[in-house]
């Protein structure tokens, strides 16, 4: 399914990140980063809500606006009942909406608020998302603690928090189109393989976007997916030409260059619901305002990934969710 937007724009972004990202090649877009991973907090549960927070915050001060004047937050995370959105939200007092499709939570976010805003329900929006490493492997696979040895297929989840006010006033990066996904599942269940499990969601979404439009890949100066990683990015090249006849032009993967691949002890890259939009608010859109990029393709993974269903040996489903951003004319 794939909307087409007139007048929806995203003004202002923010970002909050950890110390691993701090140490990476971005460094320099964030807004703000930290040296550890508790932000002061008592557990790395806490200090996730703190990110979610904080980057609101930040954004708002940018604004020079308060919660009173924004209408709607939509915020999501991946941890269990997306608590790190919800506590944050109590914290805010902004009416909330929490939203999940696991790392493509933040471009889900974005295609919501677009349509609150295009269809005149809502005057404005902040969209968030937030991951924190330790907690996602806290989770989802091993206590931290445990240290356990890992595949090279792994993906480091992302410490951090992004934020994105909507609106319809002209000004930064216009949202010109969205395309929402439908859940793949090709039978795979190493979950230590996110960029196989999310490749095939990406490839389906991006020839949807293509072929509701009625556009060709060149139309894009980037596609820019997050977060399939180094193993995921050359799966996804593959499929797409061997699935849909497209050869991928211009392309990267948010979890390759959030981090620098050869100094940093990060697998395959990185992943989580940050990932994404830390890449693309910060450095992307500095490309963006510098014309280097004019019109790019977002494509947001993630993977439906459950413990319960994998300890019952069943596979893992995907989504993709896309979003077009331009440069204003």
């Amino acid at each position: 399914m794939t909307f087409k937007y007139n007048n929806v724009y995203i003004n202002e972004t923010s970002t909050v990140v950890g110390p691993y990202e701090k140490k990476g090649p971005l460094n320099n877009y964030f807004d703000k980063s930290y040296d550890d991973l508790y932000f002061g907090t008592k557990t790395w549960e806490q200090a996730e809500m703190k990110l979610i927070e904080e980057s609101v915050n930040i954004l708002l001060k940018k604004l020079k606006k308060n919660r009173f004047d924004i209408d709607l937050h939509i915020s999501g995370d991946l941890l269990n009942q997306i608590v790190a959105s919800n506590y944050a939200a109590a914290r805010l007092g902004i009416p909330f909406l929490g939203v999940y499709s696991a790392c493509a939570s933040s471009v889900e976010g974005l295609i919501l608020g677009a349509n609150m805003i295009e269809a005149d329900q809502i005057k404005n929006c902040i969209c968030s998302a937030s991951s924190h490493n330790n907690a996602a492997e806290k989770q989802f696979r091993n206590p931290v603690e445990y240290g356990g040895p890992k595949p090279k297929t792994a993906t480091f989840t992302t410490t951090g928090g992004a934020s994105a006010y909507l609106s319809s006033n002209k000004k930064g990066i216009k949202i010109e189109s969205s395309t929402i996904g439908t859940v793949q599942d090709l039978g795979i269940t190493d979950a230590f393989h996110m960029g196989a499990i999310m490749a095939p969601a990406a490839g389906d979404t991006i020839y949807q976007h293509l072929n509701d439009l009625k556009r060709e890949i060149d139309y894009y100066d980037l596609i820019l997916t997050g977060d399939l990683g180094v193993y995921g990015k050359k799966i996804l090249v593959d499929y797409m030409q061997t699935e849909y006849g497209i050869e991928l032009k211009n392309y990267d993967d948010t979890a390759t260059i959030i981090y620098d691949l050869d100094e940093q002890p990060v697998y395959a890259g990185g992943s989580g619901c940050a990932c994404a939009p830390l890449v693309t608010y910060g450095y992307i859109f500095r490309k963006m305002h510098k014309n280097e990029y004019r019109r790019i393709l977002l494509v947001a993974t993630g993977a439906l990934l459950s413990t319960t269903m994998v300890n019952q040996k069943l596979s893992i489903p995907s989504i993709a969710h896309a979003i077009s951003l331009e440069v204003i004319e």
